[in-house]
């Protein structure tokens, strides 16, 4: 990430709000594009809607892997709302310009509940795990009162890091250009508009970006390695096909959610490519 050199102090502004520029480069797809994602945001809605209230009210769907799930949807439906509606917004009145306080704000609420969701996948994964691994002590390992205490840490334990990385992202001077090149306030664009030296900052984003992110992704994958390594190796097709019945979903969920993170975050920039 490229750090701009430190400004005069004549040519400091103190930014009071940013433009998300979003879409602006298709003016004529707006009312296309404004119909689809909303379309696209009720579709989520409903679906994750469905998924929670059925396995509250479903007595044969009141194990440990409906639990996780149904928190799972109610976090996904959360973490969309951080960033769909005010996308909408945008794409309805055209008017894009957004508050250094709410944009710090979505920032937040967007890491906390993506970094929540990294953690619950990771939690999944281990009551997977011990269902197939160890199917005789998976009572006694995920009782309730555990299943509770693992969704409560996955949903709180990132919010002091979340709460601290944003404030000092926010605490930065910004001069120059207010435009964030992002549909949502996304740490990446705001750095390129901070002035002075941002490596403390970038080095926070890494540490936060590694515990909440690339761990809990090593853990699933670790733990997903051993599952399906368990699974080949059962006697019949039939008990291995009721293995991976179990968690064929959960790992479909895993690929989406952590693939389209990798290629948003760890893609080269087209910039970079030209320069190579």
């Amino acid at each position: 990430m490229n750090h701009p050199e430190n400004p005069t102090e004549d040519n400091l502004t103190e930014l009071m709000e940013f433009v998300l520029l979003g879409f602006a480069d298709m003016p004529h797809l707006q009312w296309f594009l404004f119909g689809l994602f909303l379309i696209i945001y009720i579709i989520i809605l409903m679906s994750n809607g469905t998924i929670f209230l059925i396995t509250k009210m479903d007595p044969a769907l009141q194990s440990p892997m409906y639990f996780f799930l149904s928190n799972f949807s109610f976090l996904e439906s959360c973490y969309l709302s951080a960033t769909l509606p005010r996308m909408l917004l945008n794409l309805g009145t055209q008017r894009r310009r957004i508050s250094l306080v709410a944009c710090a704000t979505q920032m937040c609420f967007v890491f906390m509940f993506g970094g929540a969701e990294c953690l619950l996948l990771a939690v999944m994964a281990y009551d997977r795990y011990v269902a197939i691994c160890n199917p005789l002590h998976y009572p006694l390992v995920m009782k309730h009162r555990v299943c509770i205490q693992l969704v409560t840490g996955s949903w709180t334990i990132g919010i002091p890091f979340h709460i601290g990385q944003t404030c000092q992202i926010f605490s930065l001077p910004f001069c120059g250009s207010n435009q964030i090149n992002h549909f949502f306030c996304d740490i990446p664009p705001i750095l390129k508009l901070a002035c002075g030296d941002i490596f403390a900052n970038e080095l926070l984003v890494y540490t936060v970006a590694v515990l909440f992110g690339m761990v809990p992704f090593l853990l699933t994958l670790g733990t997903y390695s051993k599952i399906i390594s368990i699974i080949l190796n059962l006697p019949s097709a039939t008990s291995r096909a009721k293995a991976f019945s179990t968690c064929s979903s959960h790992l479909m969920v895993v690929v989406l959610f952590f693939g389209s993170a990798i290629i948003t975050y760890l893609r080269p920039n087209s910039r970079q490519l030209r320069e190579n």
